[in-house]
C-alpha cells in the first residue's frame, strides 16, 4: 500500500485530537479557574531510502534520502497563565493572584485547584463547590502553630473570645491652662478584671497654681507644663494599672481631655468573619476583639505543566510535576489572595476559533491525501482489465 495513505491517517488522527482539545477549551470558556490546553505536533519515524554517502577525492558526499511516515501528537500542554478577576462579593470566594494552588481533600485523595469558589457546610467546614474539604491550618487561641500539618478548615461556630483584664489605659487631649485655680474635670475609665467583670475607675483633674493634679483614690500625680507641653507627671498608677498621661497638653482655651482607650474587654461570641490577603480567616467577636481562626494553605510545584487533570477543576501530582510545596499566600513564591473574587477561565476565544479553522483545514488536507492515494490505487488496478 502507499505510504501516503498511512501519513494521511496519522494526520487525521492528530488533527482530530487538536479539534478535541480546542473544543474542550471553548466548552470551558466560563469555567472558574480553568486553564486552556494546546496541542503540539511532531513528525513520526522516517523511512530511509538511501544512506548518506562519504565524500571521496573524485566525488562529493550525498545526503540521506528519507520518506516521512506521518505526524503524531508530541504533547498536550496546559497554559497556566493568570485568568481575569471576576468580582462576586462573596467573602468565602478566593482568587490567587500569582502562582499557587488551593489544596483540597476528597476522601483519602489530596488534589489541587485554582477554583476558589468556597463555602461552609452545615458542620462549619470550608468546602469546594463539589464538597471537597479545603485544607489549611486551624488556629489555637488566635495563633497558628509553626510547622503544623495541614487539615480541614473548620469555622468555630459559637466560638468565645476569652475576657482580658485591663493592664494599661491612656488619656489624651488638652487641659486648659487658663482655667481658674481649683477647677476640676472628671473622667471615668471602664476597666475589666480577668473574668470580664467591669468596674469604673474615676480620674479627677484639679487646677493648681503649678499646673494640674490628677487623683484616683489614694493615687495621685502632679502634671506640669511648659509652653503647653507636658514636662512632668506623665504616668499615674492606680492599683496595678498604669495610666499613660504623656499625650496630654496644657494650652489655653481648649478643654478636650478624653479617655483614649484601655486594653481589657469582657468575653465575646463570634459575630462575623473575613478572609485576608494571606489566607487568614479572621473572626470578629461581640466584645470588639478580632482573632485569627484559621489560614488557607497554598501549594506550588516545580513543574505545574506536569500536573494531571482529574476533573472538577482539580489536579493531582505526577512523577514529572514534582512534589507539592505547601505554604501560605504571599511568601515562598506563592501569590496573594483576593477575597470576594474568582479567577475566570484563561481561554482566549479568538485564538481558539482560529485554532478551529486551522484544525479543520488540516483535517481536510489530510483527508485529501487519502482520496488522492485511493485514486492512484484505482488507476493501478485498472491497468489490468
Amino acid at each position: 500500500m502507499l505510504r501516503s495513505l498511512y501519513s494521511g491517517i496519522s494526520g487525521l488522527r492528530s488533527h482530530q485530537t487538536m479539534l478535541d482539545v480546542t473544543g474542550n477549551n471553548i466548552a470551558n470558556v466560563n469555567t472558574t479557574g480553568f486553564k486552556g490546553s494546546s496541542v503540539e505536533f511532531q513528525d513520526t519515524l522516517s523511512q530511509l531510502v538511501r544512506n548518506s554517502g562519504l565524500p571521496q577525492d573524485d566525488t562529493g558526499g550525498s545526503n540521506p534520502a528519507q520518506v516521512g511516515l506521518g505526524v503524531q501528537v508530541a504533547a498536550i500542554t496546559t497554559n497556566f497563565a493568570q485568568g481575569a478577576a471576576q468580582s462576586t462579593g462573596v467573602p468565602t470566594h478566593l482568587m490567587i493572584a500569582g502562582d499557587g494552588f488551593f489544596v483540597a481533600r476528597a476522601g483519602a485523595e489530596t488534589s489541587y485547584t485554582r477554583n476558589g469558589a468556597f463555602s461552609f457546610d452545615a458542620q462549619g467546614r470550608m468546602v469546594t463547590a463539589d464538597g471537597a474539604f479545603v485544607q489549611g491550618w486551624t488556629a489555637q487561641d488566635g495563633q497558628i502553630a509553626p510547622g503544623a500539618a495541614i487539615g480541614d478548615i473548620t469555622l468555630p461556630v459559637g466560638a468565645i473570645s476569652p475576657a482580658a483584664a485591663t493592664t494599661t489605659a491612656r488619656v489624651t487631649g488638652n487641659l486648659p491652662s487658663d482655667a481658674e485655680e481649683g477647677a476640676t474635670l472628671l473622667r471615668d475609665i471602664t476597666i475589666y478584671d480577668a473574668e470580664g467583670d467591669a468596674s469604673t475607675l474615676a480620674l479627677e483633674f484639679t487646677r493648681t497654681a503649678a499646673g494640674w493634679d490628677v487623683a484616683s483614690g489614694t493615687a495621685g500625680a502632679e502634671l506640669q507644663f511648659t509652653d503647653g507641653e507636658l514636662t512632668a507627671g506623665g504616668t499615674l498608677t492606680v492599683g496595678t494599672i498604669p495610666i499613660d498621661l504623656s499625650s496630654i497638653t496644657g494650652y489655653a482655651e481648649l478643654s478636650t481631655l478624653k479617655i483614649d482607650g484601655q486594653d481589657g474587654h469582657p468575653a465575646g461570641t463570634l459575630q462575623s468573619y473575613a478572609l485576608s490577603e494571606d489566607g487568614s480567616l479572621v473572626g470578629t467577636f461581640s466584645n470588639g476583639a478580632t482573632e485569627v481562626l484559621a489560614r488557607v494553605a497554598l501549594a506550588t510545584f516545580v513543574n505545574p505543566g506536569g500536573l494531571e487533570k482529574v476533573g472538577s477543576s482539580r489536579y493531582v501530582p505526577t512523577v514529572n510535576s514534582g512534589a507539592a510545596q505547601v505554604g501560605t499566600a504571599g511568601v515562598e513564591g506563592m501569590g496573594s489572595l483576593i477575597s470576594g473574587s474568582l479567577e475566570m477561565s484563561n481561554v482566549d476565544l479568538s485564538q481558539e476559533f482560529t485554532n478551529l479553522i486551522v484544525a479543520q483545514r488540516g483535517f481536510q488536507a489530510n483527508a485529501r491525501i487519502i482520496t488522492t492515494s485511493d485514486e492512484v490505487l484505482q488507476e493501478l488496478t485498472n491497468l489490468k482489465r
